[in-house]
């Protein structure tokens, strides 16, 4: 019997639908839930009137690295705000893959956007990202399963093979990063089964326990003085001269400056300022049972990361006690996120991929929101139209490393600094996306002809 993210919500919360994503809510059942841990402590509910130099919504990735490194760089004891569990949202619940990444513009379309020179600039930041990342899993001893680096973007189809080929030349060229391209035969050693025609290979990137790092990243926030109100979830918000006012169930905190660290969980009602800059996209994972020797032998041999290079694309890895890891896209409402297809979709991927493994059980399934921005990558800015007011987000599912360079580069900004990176799309306000009511409907029948192209 599989565990279902139904199993512990009666619904799924649609960031588009509903105003907040409850109170105090535990987190929904997963494999990373059942292999963590118990929780660390945590300052509880707000409990009557604060005031307080800075607010944090939001106590992901983002919003506790945010806080740390506004305590440990910057002097600055802020306190988070969380809707319900530390790392409830997607830093609790995503892939696993901490690597130099962030948003969904391939490298080619990236330096026809912005230039060679700002595309490399982007890249280096998010080098940095995953250094940061690496840095506080050191420093603060997190023990989070981290597994050796290695990252293969697949070729899904043979077709794919000389796109790969010219992206690696690219990462060689434009980046002088030492990506490589790996052969068919040689990808064969680590990635068994069929939709494997060969790999663009990265050095640099490894997978690791999700909520273990979010959770060690809490313990070290709250150890330089930061302060984690969870089930706290800001229900009302009013500015004037300069203040602003966060109602919450058990009270009001008034701060002067405020970070939005909600990403793909940010609802349309918390502000004007903030709504429709992200499209919140459902992600869902599967995990299997244990393999035996001879189906991991036939499927994933090592522990590195994978993705597809399919449009509606497929993300994987063995996890360290030989189970699979298997997710990418599946409904677009939270009200059909729980439909038994969605799985089952993600099942036949899994053994169409590797058809040694058809028919294997899962004993897991859940799914959660990443966020899109309308250009389809990250932002770190002043959130137009309040005064000391800063958010960071849209990450489009690849925001492990980034999410936390984010939360670093905010608290730059909430110090002083209006521009901590020298790239100039980080730190544009992200435009509202047009048509909103239709969004949905664009995003469905984006589907349907990806999933038609993916088909060929």
């Amino acid at each position: 019997m599989y565990k279902s993210h139904s199993d512990t919500e009666s619904k799924l919360y649609d960031p588009l639908i509903n105003t907040h994503p409850g109170v105090g809510m535990p987190h929904s059942a997963s494999y990373w839930v059942d292999t963590a841990g118990s929780a660390p402590q945590d300052d509880g509910p707000v409990n009557g009137a604060m005031d307080v130099e800075v607010a944090i919504i939001g106590a992901g990735y983002t919003g506790l690295s945010c806080a740390l490194h506004l305590a440990r760089e910057h002097g600055i004891r802020a306190v988070v705000l969380e809707a319900n569990q530390v790392a409830w949202g997607c830093s609790g619940r995503n892939g696993s893959f901490a690597r130099i990444s962030g948003g969904r513009v391939p490298l080619a379309e990236l330096i026809q956007r912005y230039g060679a020179s700002e595309a490399k600039a982007y890249f280096e930041e998010m080098s940095a990202g995953l250094n940061t990342v690496r840095g506080l899993i050191r420093e603060g001893q997190i023990d989070c399963d981290v597994q050796p680096d290695g990252v293969y973007k697949v070729a899904s189809h043979a077709r794919h093979v000389d796109g790969l080929k010219r992206e690696v030349g690219l990462y060689n060229e434009v980046l002088k990063y030492g990506a490589t391209f790996v052969s068919d035969t040689q990808v064969h050693a680590v990635h068994g089964g069929a939709e494997s025609f060969g790999a663009l290979y990265m050095p640099d990137g490894f997978s690791m326990h999700p909520l273990k790092l979010a959770w060690g990243i809490h313990r070290m926030a709250r150890a330089a003085g930061v302060k984690v109100h969870v089930a706290s979830p800001v229900t009302d918000w009013h500015s004037d001269n300069g203040h602003h006012r966060l109602v919450t169930p058990g009270g009001v905190v008034t701060a002067r400056q405020v970070v939005v660290a909600t990403n793909g969980y940010t609802s349309g009602a918390l502000n004007k300022a903030t709504a429709g800059r992200v499209l919140p996209v459902h992600s869902q994972i599967i995990v299997t049972r244990p393999l035996t020797a001879d189906e991991k032998q036939q499927s994933l041999v090592g522990s590195e990361c994978m993705f597809d290079t399919r449009n509606l694309l497929s993300y994987y890895r063995r996890l360290p006690d030989d189970r699979i890891l298997f997710g990418g896209r599946s409904a677009i409402t939270g009200r059909d996120a729980e439909h038994p297809r969605h799985r089952q979709n993600l099942h036949d991927a899994l053994c169409r991929k590797f058809p040694a493994l058809r028919g294997i059980a899962v004993d897991y399934n859940w799914g959660g929101w990443v966020a899109v921005s309308e250009n389809s990558l990250p932002f770190i800015c002043k959130v137009p139209g309040l005064d000391n007011v800063f958010s960071g987000g849209g990450y489009a599912g690849s925001g492990v490393s980034f999410s936390v360079q984010t939360g670093k580069r905010l608290a730059q900004m909430v110090a002083g600094d209006s521009r901590p990176t020298s790239i100039d799309f980080l730190h544009r306000s992200p435009k509202r996306f047009p048509f909103q009511p239709f969004l949905r409907v664009g995003q469905r029948m984006a589907y349907v002809w990806y999933r038609f192209k993916d088909a060929r």
